[in-house]
């Protein structure tokens, strides 16, 4: 038995390049319970990620009692993170959960029936269509429901209310993976796989905390790097992360410096000759001009402005030049900046520049931060047309229209879909009146805290939240839906890497909640959206219905499901789209044969001037003749929105610990991953701290010109000038909305600005002031294991597990089928 919270990527199981993955079967019961005492089995996969980690899900006396790994998937190999053994049942398995809807009298949420609830809601929403047309309503979801849901809510917002307002959650994390590829390879749909950890000679992390965001897949590179042919590592991140402590290179920028950091690796792939010119010549556009923007940054040139030595960038263009195999991940230390989308693209840059793409080993992982998010962009729940269509292209909304059996013109595209932060700031002016959100907590995690609440509290704005549990914005909520759970409903879900799995129901849920889908096929029943055909706009019966449907949307698209079935997914591995007869066992990677998504009347995106955002026409784009190949986007570096300041000296980030998820309302009701991170904090470095007069556990004020946080101060790793606070901690423990006295929420200092053509928030860059209040009752509630940990170790006592014994069976089957060589071309 291995202590996971103490250890939490478990115990080594070493391999060499291109060997398998050795099997570890992850397995975690309720307390006193043995495998004999489990009822059954259930196949679902691990929503706590966006890894995608295939499990079953351990049934006793119709309640959820245990979880353990699939030793048969490709994704994991039979291994679990922390979040997944002690929050994935355990998450959903609680008194405070939501059974029976609410609606607000008198100001007040009472509870009442389902009829109630709904015909409240349909009545606002007719009279609103009515009165002033579909603009008035707007949905904001998650990346945590299913494929099934997202379709579903797509087309009941599309092709039955018709509004544009449509976005999830996933706008906040990775809006900029999608973008980035769009720009780059015309679609969507991530090139690499996690199969290329097998098989690399480097890895490079842009922005991402690997170990405390995807602890499965860190679990893989650790393998490697025990192996006898480690893969060299090149970590780029202000923090000492896990990923930066085995780094061959770290490159510790400053919060919004990533961009100038880019243009000089790109470079330095220039200036050496490391540039694959036959590739660079036959599959790509623009390097010409991509060559003039970078010419000026010269290791000396980037070293100024990120704060680095120069000789670090010449070692980390050196380890991507000269190396065969490549694998590049980025998440949201570059996909929260003020050129998030510019900046990503410069990593699919240095790919295309050297021809490492599409080949074993030689890929990008432009990474999501939710489960589900890839079937947001999918499915159009985030206002993207479905199918990865291209919303200014009249024939694919046509195929819409069509397959619909709808008006062309009852499919918004006459504008942009309208995005997350737009959607507030129409309901914040009054246009948007009636607001929908589900399964997603925007008043904590959203910029600017305090405004996101007072949008939600307006009198004048109808929202209605379904939920798990009534979370800071279900209390704002008119009416509040409870929704079931993970292993409480059936559906498809799809991870970064493009590998779909499927959840069979395992209990049922508690009370009177229902399914999402449930609840927006009632609401499209109730609405009686109806078809050109008079027949009902969705007539399916189920999960199963939906994703056949979800097939024909699919098919001929990349994202193309058709190969796949409820039943092919079952009892294996979960299997990468596109899957069609073309590619009947699904496709490891993209891109193989240097051919992209480009072509005008194919492509999702015409793209986008990545410094301004401004579209290109597609008269433009189609002059361009991209024929199949890729666009090389070069951007010029700019100085970020805010920047320190005498009034607020200090660079302000944000982002994520190992213990938790988004904002808590899962794994701050498991008690081990509680206890391993209870509340808020603050991290500074040495030489911050004792400027400041401030020790380890000091409670301290932080302070922007939007709000104030007052947390306990953890003297760590960052570096000299910047400060950290994990985004997670809101304040629903304490039955309230907002903060009392003393804020902990990271998002009341965070501003409202975005990336130009991704539109995702600006997270990781703000100016604060930083003040002692008082002494501490002892040291940070941080934990000693992660990116966390004190300088001073010795000062804190080690982050220990309260029933966090997991059973780990190194070799308990065979490796995966689908994951052998030659599979994996």
């Amino acid at each position: 038995m291995v202590d996971r919270i103490a250890n939490i990527w478990g115990n080594r199981t070493p391999f060499e390049r291109e060997g398998l993955w050795p099997v570890r079967v992850d397995q975690k019961l309720a307390d006193g319970l043995t495998d004999a005492d489990v009822d059954r089995w259930v196949q679902s996969a691990c929503v706590l990620c966006s890894n995608g980690c295939g499990c079953d899900i351990a049934v006793k006396d119709g309640r959820m009692v245990g979880v353990r790994g699939r030793a048969a998937d490709i994704v994991n190999h039979g291994r679990l993170g922390p979040k997944g053994l002690f929050a994935s049942w355990q998450g959903v398995d609680n008194r405070d959960r939501l059974t029976r809807p609410l609606i607000r009298v008198d100001g007040e949420l009472v509870e009442t029936d389902w009829d109630t609830a709904m015909t409240r809601i349909v009545e606002r929403s007719r009279a609103l269509l009515d009165e002033r047309g579909p603009l008035t309503h707007g949905f904001y979801t998650s990346g945590q429901l299913f494929l099934e849901e997202y379709y579903a809510l797509g087309i009941v917002g599309k092709a039955g209310v018709g509004t544009p307002h449509m976005d999830g959650n996933t706008r906040l994390c990775t809006a900029t993976a999608a973008a980035a590829m769009k720009e780059s390879f015309g679609s969507d749909g991530q090139p690499g796989s996690y199969v290329d950890i097998d098989e690399c000679d480097a890895i490079f992390l842009f922005g991402h905390n690997m170990a405390e965001t995807q602890t499965v897949l860190w679990m893989r590179v650790l393998d490697r790097i025990a192996g006898p042919d480690r893969p060299l590592v090149v970590c780029v991140d202000p923090r000492e992360t896990e990923v930066a402590r085995h780094a061959d290179v770290h490159l510790a920028v400053r919060p919004g410096t990533n961009l100038a950091l880019m243009n000089g690796l790109v470079r330095e792939l220039f200036e050496h000759g490391w540039i694959d010119e036959e590739y660079v010549r036959e599959h790509t556009l623009g390097v010409d001009e991509l060559k003039a923007t970078v010419e000026q940054w010269t290791p000396e040139a980037v070293a100024e402005v990120c704060g680095i030595d120069p000789n670090d960038v010449r070692r980390a263009a050196r380890i991507f030049g000269t190396s065969e195999r490549v694998l590049s991940t980025v998440l949201q230390g570059f996909y929260q900046s003020h050129q998030a989308t510019a900046s990503a693209c410069q990593v699919n840059n240095l790919h295309l520049l050297t021809g490492k793409l599409g080949r074993r080993g030689a890929g990008i992982l432009q990474m999501n931060g939710q489960p589900t998010a890839q079937n947001t962009r999918e499915c159009g729940a985030d206002g993207d047309l479905p199918g990865f269509r291209n919303w200014e292209n009249q024939d694919h909304v046509a195929e819409l229209a069509r397959l619909w059996k709808v008006h062309v013109d009852q499919i918004p595209h006459w504008a942009p879909p309208t995005h997350a932060m737009q959607i507030f700031r129409y309901a914040e002016q009054g246009s948007i009146e009636l607001l929908w959100i589900s399964a997603t907590n925007p008043a904590v995690s959203m910029p600017q805290s305090p405004r996101i609440r007072r949008i939600l509290a307006k009198e004048e704005l109808f929202v209605v939240v379904q939920d798990l549990y009534l979370t800071e914005t279900a209390r704002l909520a008119d009416v509040v839906l409870p929704a079931a759970g993970w292993g409480e409903k059936q559906g498809t879900y799809t991870n970064v890497n493009r590998t779909v799995h499927l959840s069979d129901k395992a209990i049922e849920p508690p009370g009177e909640a229902r399914s999402d889908l449930d609840i927006f096929l009632d609401y499209a029943r109730r609405m009686d959206f109806r078809n050109d055909e008079g027949q009902p706009l969705i007539d399916w019966s189920g999960p199963e219905d939906g994703f056949r449907a979800w097939q024909e949307c699919s098919r001929g698209r990349p994202c193309d499901y058709t190969g796949l079935s409820y039943e092919r997914l079952r009892g294996g591995s979960g299997i990468p789209w596109p899957c069609n007869d073309e590619h009947p066992d699904g496709t490891v990677r993209l891109y193989r044969d240097g051919q992209f998504p480009t072509e005008p009347d194919y492509c999702e995106s015409y793209g986008h001037d990545l410094l301004t955002g401004a579209s290109v026409p597609p008269q433009e784009y189609r002059a361009m003749r991209p024929d199949g190949r890729a666009f090389l986007k070069a951007a010029e570096h700019v100085p970020p929105h805010e920047e320190p300041s005498d009034d607020y000296p200090l660079r302000y980030t944000t982002g994520r610990t190992a213990y938790h998820f988004h904002t808590r309302t899962k794994t701050g009701r498991a008690r081990q991953l509680n206890a391993a991170a209870p509340s808020a904090w603050l991290e500074m470095s040495t030489a911050d701290a004792e400027r400041l007069g401030i020790r380890e556990g000091d409670v301290v004020s932080v302070r922007s010109p939007r709000g104030e946080i007052v947390v306990p101060a953890r003297v760590g790793n960052v570096i000299e000038g910047t400060v950290f606070a994990p985004f997670h901690y809101g304040y629903w423990e304490r039955d309230a909305v907002g903060p009392g006295e003393e804020p902990t929420a990271a998002n009341e200092l965070t501003l409202t600005e975005w990336d130009p053509v991704s539109k995702q928030p600006v997270f990781k860059i703000a100016a604060v002031r930083v003040q002692r209040v008082r002494d501490g009752n002892g040291p940070a509630p941080a934990p000693t294991t992660t990116a966390s940990r004190p300088a001073d170790a010795d000062a804190v006592a080690p982050t220990r597990g309260v029933d966090a014994e997991v059973l780990e069976l190194v070799g308990a089957a065979e490796p995966p089928r689908v994951a052998t060589k030659e599979e994996h071309g």
